[in-house]
């Protein structure tokens, strides 16, 4: 029924297989229901456009070897019989949850990964992004980074109003009996987009946490609050931003310590000289400009995001500043003084050992 609307790509965020391996009725009817997958893998091969998902996975030996790394070696498809010879990509994404039922915050993605017999994987959403511009997918891949931060844009519309309002509403989502209704406007919706299916509670209703995540559109993203985003809103996201060329950079850590030395470097002068020239001021004073750089630093941050798409990460810098008066007090006062004592007691020994050779010297001489 979609297919026959003409969508441009046709993306599905599912899998068609059985769980575990167990292929028995009652954990797997779908592996007895020959007719109906029989029809599905025709509608996918007929379509032509579509992406089906797979999941990253490591196998006990892998685990065994390495422990918990980001390394893979084998995935989680669709059915043989279902997949046929349709387009895939994996659709794991970075969430730092051990187990489904986890409170998962994504941030991030891998646009590409390469299992241990070095077969290399596209994403999902670049998958779908591929088959729908490979050009402006291609030059999101050229970026040669590991790990992308995703450009969220919005979501569809959530009742419970987990995510900031002005972000709602983003997206078109269909409920999945209303394709069927020949008198609503589909071809407005569906020819020539992107069509992704996928799990979105059993109704706009449903408080289930199932492939729900916390992204950065959340009302409360820093405190306690409920996942505000389903996976496959997450990828339409990843796919908005790949297609819109409206990517996120960011700071190499090389270059997020090379900032933090040079502030901190820049303070210490500065609290040298204040101490030299006005030391009756130097504790207001010191305590006043690490607030007001914090202040400014932060502020710099979160306008560098949202007017630049770019995430400059000062975190090491606020620490550096916020720490560097303390320990410029703690030189001064303490360290320097031992030093100096330090110094002066080992001067006059050497002095008086000086001294006494000298003596010697002067009583060996006739």
């Amino acid at each position: 029924m979609i297919s026959a609307l003409k969508p441009k790509v046709i993306g599905i965020d599912s899998f068609f297989d059985c769980k575990e391996g167990k292929t028995d009725s009652l954990s797997c009817p779908l592996a007895y229901d020959t007719l109906s997958n029989l029809i599905l893998a025709n509608a996918i091969t007929e379509a032509g456009n579509v992406v089906l998902v797979t999941k990253l996975l490591q196998s006990s030996g892998l685990i065994r070897k390495y422990g918990d790394s980001d390394l893979y070696d084998s995935l989680e498809r669709t059915d043989s019989l279902v997949r046929g010879d349709a387009i895939e990509g994996y659709a794991s994404l970075n969430t730092g949850a051990s187990h489904q039922e986890d409170l998962k915050m994504c941030r991030s993605f891998n646009p590409r990964m390469v299992l241990q017999n070095g077969d290399t994987l596209n994403a999902f959403s670049v998958q779908v992004a591929m088959l729908y511009d490979s050009t402006k997918a291609m030059k999101f891949l050229e970026r040669g980074k590991s790990l992308e931060v995703i450009n969220y844009r919005g979501n569809v519309p959530d009742i419970y109003q987990a995510s900031a309002p002005e972000f709602a509403n983003r997206y078109t989502y269909l409920e999945w009996y209303q394709p069927f209704d020949t008198t609503s406007f589909l071809h407005e919706i569906i020819t020539d987009r992107i069509v992704l299916l996928g799990f979105m509670g059993e109704n706009l209703d449903d408080t289930s946490w199932d492939d729900k995540f916390i992204t950065p559109l959340n009302k409360n993203f820093a405190g306690k609050t409920r996942p505000d985003m389903y996976g496959v809103v997450v990828h339409a996201n990843i796919i908005s931003m790949i297609l819109g060329d409206d990517y996120i950079d960011e700071l190499a850590k090389w270059q997020e310590y090379a900032i933090a030395i040079l502030i901190c470097y820049f303070n210490i002068i500065l609290f040298y000289y204040i101490n030299q020239k006005i030391p009756i001021w130097f504790d207001g004073l010191s305590v006043l400009l690490q607030l007001v750089q914090i202040v400014v630093f932060t502020f710099i941050m979160i306008y560098a995001l949202k007017w630049f798409n770019f995430k400059l990460n000062l975190t090491v810098t606020l620490l550096a500043i916020a720490l560097v008066g303390t320990c410029f007090e703690v030189y001064f006062n303490l360290v320097k003084v031992l030093i100096g004592r330090f110094q002066r007691r080992f001067t006059k020994a050497a002095s008086e050992v000086l001294t006494t050779q000298n003596s010697e010297i002067s009583n060996l001489n006739p």
